[in-house]
């Protein structure tokens, strides 16, 4: 494959995740994920975790008034525990094995959603639930079906800002911590910074779907994101 093609493929795919994303709250990684691997492993996952820095900041521009800043501030606590796990497995393990799990659990997760269990937003839940996407965040870059389950009955601002104030501060953090332990080369940087472009489109075209999503349709579309999200995971590990 040409790396021109490759170029295009991998930004076409980042500008359909950043139009989900642009609307529901996330997406940019359950569709960039697979396909950046598909092309070149190599760029995994610091390429797509700068991404997935810069396209909250455009969401917290134009939402912020209606950030959770309780949810961030207990969820990033515990994406400080998890990024040091997610570190570690990939230095050391195969991330597709952690995949396969957090895939699982996020099917079971939906699961009980549907069963109608409600998971009140706590400090102990936020906690849980970012220690669970820091590890899988930074091994995989698909860290926010944790954190959107349980924000799939608030608004759709409030899930768009809130979630992208956790995105930004949380990726930062895991692209430092894949820095220091060796895992972020100049490479994947640049790569990165190249398709920011294609994710800045996929931005602007995904919000006229917001009043659409925002009209009664935030958890089913959420919900569905995140079932697919899991299913990528899993489906990506055992091939």
């Amino acid at each position: 494959m040409s790396t021109v093609l490759a170029f295009v493929i991998m930004g076409s795919a980042l500008l359909v995740g950043a139009m989900v994303q642009s609307s529901v709250g996330l997406g940019l990684g359950l569709v960039g994920a697979p396909v950046i691997s598909l092309v070149d492993p190599t760029l995994m996952p610091a390429t797509l975790l700068i991404g997935t820095a810069a396209l909250p900041m455009f969401t917290i521009g134009s939402e912020w008034r209606h950030i959770d800043w309780r949810g961030i501030s207990w969820g990033l606590a515990g994406r400080l525990l998890g990024t040091g796990l997610g570190v570690a497995v990939v230095a050391s393990l195969d991330p597709k094995t952690l995949g396969a799990a957090i895939g699982a659990m996020v099917l079971a997760a939906v699961a009980v959603s549907l069963w109608r269990v409600h998971v009140r937003i706590t400090p102990w839940s936020l906690v849980i639930a970012g220690a669970v996407s820091g590890t899988t965040g930074t091994a995989t870059s698909i860290g926010g079906p944790p954190m959107a389950l349980l924000y799939q009955r608030e608004s759709g601002p409030t899930v768009r800002s809130t979630l992208a104030g956790y995105f930004v501060v949380g990726t930062i953090v895991s692209l430092a911590a894949l820095a220091l332990g060796g895992q972020f080369e100049p490479r994947q940087a640049g790569m990165g910074l190249a398709l920011l472009p294609f994710i800045i489109a996929g931005f602007l075209l995904g919000r006229p779907l917001r009043h659409i999503i925002d009209a009664g349709r935030l958890r089913v579309a959420l919900l569905a994101v995140v079932t697919v999200s899991g299913t990528v995971l899993l489906i990506q590990s055992l091939l």
